[in-house]
């Protein structure tokens, strides 16, 4: 069956919309997905499905979660192979020291170029932004990352369809996805 994370954005964020994984896992498999495994409070899911559309994978687990949890929770899912694609189309100052990066997830049917449009102008020398596949590339020097507007994009048309991971939980889910050696998605 298809690997897939769903990357649920807005939970266990300053003490509102509070989400435990351990009872977001099951709530998952309810919906005959298997291979459920959480990842950070960030609220990352990946599991197997044998369904393939992801936008109706979106539309299954927003609803699963609002009716378990009480409120709603926008819902990205990635399949293992754009999460692949996600991290090998990355800029290449993307894992460096320099920089702090993020990648913003696109929640169907957002497209690169619209959100792209949306995104708060860059500040010189501090931010550099890149349209990917299904997603942004959002980098700022680390020495002045204090100065990014990255911090902008929540006043930004395009924030409640968008969901934000650091470079490091991106391709730690990546590599997740890619791992079947151990029976887990």
């Amino acid at each position: 069956m298809p690997h897939h994370v769903a990357l649920l954005r807005g939970i266990n964020v300053g003490g509102r919309n509070a989400v435990p994984m351990k009872a977001l896992a099951p709530c998952i498999e309810a919906g005959g997905y298997t291979q459920v495994r959480t990842y950070i409070q960030s609220g990352n899911v990946l599991f197997e499905a044998g369904e393939t559309d992801a936008r109706a994978l979106e539309v299954d687990l927003e609803r699963r979660i609002e009716t378990e949890f009480g409120f709603p929770v926008p819902v990205v899912v990635r399949s293992a192979e754009e999460m692949q694609e996600t991290v090998r189309s990355a800029p290449p100052i993307f894992g460096s020291p320099d920089h702090r990066c993020d990648v913003i997830f696109l929640k169907h049917p957002l497209d690169s170029e619209e959100a792209f449009a949306a995104l708060p102008s860059p500040r010189e020398g501090v931010d550099q932004s890149w349209i990917g596949p299904g997603a942004l590339y959002f980098a700022r020097l680390t020495a002045l990352a204090s100065k990014s507007r990255l911090s902008q994009i929540a006043s930004s048309p395009i924030y409640p369809r968008i969901t934000v991971r650091n470079w490091n939980t991106t391709t730690k889910l990546a590599a997740m996805l890619d791992d079947r050696h151990d029976g887990v998605a």
